[in-house]
């Protein structure tokens, strides 16, 4: 398919054309007409282009914010010729304010949630916890660190023959914010290479020790082939008070929502045991659950001060 190379700036004037065209001034989403290769207003809503509406107040907001997402890269876009704009995947940005962050959670409107377990710790709930999501026809991400990859292979092995992510959590459980940028690559790369020899599987999803992050440890995981991933709906499973705890956290949790990321581990006292009556809730507020691979845009997305994985189509 034949594509017409512009420049950043034109890309961007290209948009606030487009929405000057559209004059809709609504402080709900924004409607974007499309724009053929000679920068001509067409009709139709560019589909894909999710803005909040406190983030698309004017045509030079969404300037801005499309500056935002294209600053620091390759300065191109590309527009088709059959009016399908495509941004060019080095444009994927993390920064907000100066800051680096991971993904807490996705901007999107189904109603799809990703349920997360950090493995770091024992696995005498592993089996029952395939179990229950095997009969609820729901598939997960695990984060694992390397010893415990180490310790329990085939665990990894079931793990992925379910059709659940294999996702990292470093080698060692350290606080990544506070080593070398050089030891950060150990702590991803480390626990890649066990599970690659034991599974084959090339993982891509990282998840920090704590929570703990800088704008270096997001830098790090993203040149290792990694997406960084918070949450924003912790279980506090890790508190050991409960089931009913554990159920009334997530599906009573401020932040539960479309996108949402939620937070659980398998060696946590209550987890395994709370976790037929969690889906259960889940399922019944009309939530589908999926695995953070599913959740989450490979490319053409920035984040907003929440960490929100916000998708964007110029």
């Amino acid at each position: 398919m034949k594509r017409q190379r512009i420049t950043k700036s034109i890309g961007i004037m290209l948009l606030a054309m487009a929405l000057a065209g559209c004059g809709n001034t609504k402080e709900t989403r924004e409607d974007v007409s499309n724009v053929d290769v000679n920068g001509k207003v067409c009709g139709g809503n560019l589909s894909g282009l999710t803005l909040e509406a406190t983030e698309l107040q004017s045509v030079q907001g969404v300037s801005e914010i499309v500056e935002n997402v294209l600053s620091n890269q390759s300065g191109e876009i590309y527009v088709t010729e059959n009016q399908e704009t495509v941004i060019d995947k080095s444009t994927i940005n993390n920064s907000v304010d100066g800051r680096e962050l991971p993904i807490y959670c996705v901007d999107t409107e189904e109603k799809k949630v990703a349920l997360s377990f950090d493995a770091a710790w024992g696995n005498e709930d592993t089996k029952e916890i395939l179990d229950i999501l095997k009969k609820h026809n729901t598939h997960v991400t695990f984060f694992m660190t390397g010893e415990w990859v180490e310790n329990y292979p085939e665990d990894v092995k079931a793990i992925l023959a379910a059709g659940h992510d294999l996702g990292n959590h470093s080698e060692n459980h350290l606080n990544m914010s506070q080593i070398s940028d050089e030891e950060k690559e150990e702590e991803l790369m480390a626990v890649h290479r066990k599970v690659q020899e034991i599974t084959g599987y090339e993982m891509f999803l990282f998840r920090p020790p704590y929570g703990d992050y800088d704008n270096a440890v997001v830098h790090v995981a993203n040149d290792c082939g990694y997406y960084a991933i918070q949450w924003d709906v912790d279980s506090l499973d890790w508190e050991n008070e409960g089931v009913d705890e554990i159920i009334q956290n997530v599906t009573e949790h401020e932040n539960l929502g479309n996108g949402s990321i939620i937070l659980c581990h398998n060696g946590a006292e209550y987890t395994a045991q709370a976790l037929d009556r969690l889906l259960t809730n889940l399922e019944g507020q009309g939530y589908t659950i999926v695995p953070v691979s599913e959740l989450i845009y490979k490319d053409h997305y920035y984040l907003n001060h929440e960490g929100r994985q916000i998708n964007i189509h110029i």
